[in-house]
């Protein structure tokens, strides 16, 4: 995958406005982050693999991939992941 495939599936994909891509990084605009990508990477005069602006946007884009194919799997399951937060949580309220 390259950029350009990368850009082509947001133009038919957006992702929502705010994304949290790690625990400790929150995008609060992904269209700035996308845009910010694309012209570093544009203007990158090394390899793009060697990026790190195509680092972040690769892991944008199967983060965001994989959150597609989520929602498929929690209509088909009922018990959704907030249950069990819930369940997981319970026996630390008790004590």
């Amino acid at each position: 995958m390259n950029p350009e495939e990368i850009k082509r599936y947001f133009e038919h994909n957006p992702p929502p406005k705010e994304v949290r891509l790690t625990e400790w990084a929150n995008i609060t605009d992904t269209q700035v982050f996308l845009r910010s990508c694309y012209l570093t990477i544009r203007n990158f005069s090394g390899p793009v693999e060697r990026c790190p602006a195509f680092w972040h946007l690769r892991d944008f884009y199967l983060l965001m991939k994989k959150a597609q194919q989520q929602p498929a799997l929690s209509e088909e399951n009922p018990i959704g992941e907030e249950n069990t937060t819930q369940q997981n949580s319970s026996p630390q309220t008790d004590q």
